[in-house]
């Protein structure tokens, strides 16, 4: 008999335990606070005195307190989250744009580097032609 009842006892104690932390949202301070409100509250219910609503406003308060900071933490996380994704992106883009600065400069150079290559080679045919056409009027070039 006592054995089964150390193991329900287990049992409800694990059970208050995954309660408290699953309505704090994982946070086990917020939960122990909020164990702390619920157990203040049923000791003044089973006291029936005023006194004991003074401890509960307290426990309330705390619980309040905790739960807020936790919000407050959870939102710094999220807000330093979403900045360094923002941030991850910005650095995608600069290196996407640097690598696209370096493409159209090369083509750029290549279309450039063509033609000059092209004008050259026109100029060097029509001096050519040019030189061979004067050379026959002066009776040289055969």
């Amino acid at each position: 008999m006592s054995r089964r009842f150390v193991t329900f006892g287990a049992l409800g104690v694990a059970g208050g335990v995954g309660y408290y932390l699953y309505s704090a949202g994982g946070d086990p301070k917020v939960a122990q606070h909020q164990a702390e409100h619920d157990a203040a509250r049923v000791s003044s219910a089973i006291k029936g005195d005023l006194p004991g609503k003074e401890k509960e406003a307290k426990t309330e308060a705390k619980t309040l307190g905790a739960q807020a900071g936790a919000k407050y933490d959870q939102a710094i996380s999220d807000a330093k989250s979403e900045v360094s994704k923002v941030d991850s992106k910005l650095d995608s883009y600069r290196q996407d744009a640097g690598k696209k600065i370096d493409q159209y400069s090369k083509d750029v150079r290549d279309t450039a580097n063509s033609a000059v290559e092209k004008f050259d080679k026109t100029v060097e045919d029509k001096a050519s032609k040019a030189k061979s056409g004067l050379s026959g009027w002066f009776g040289g070039g055969k």
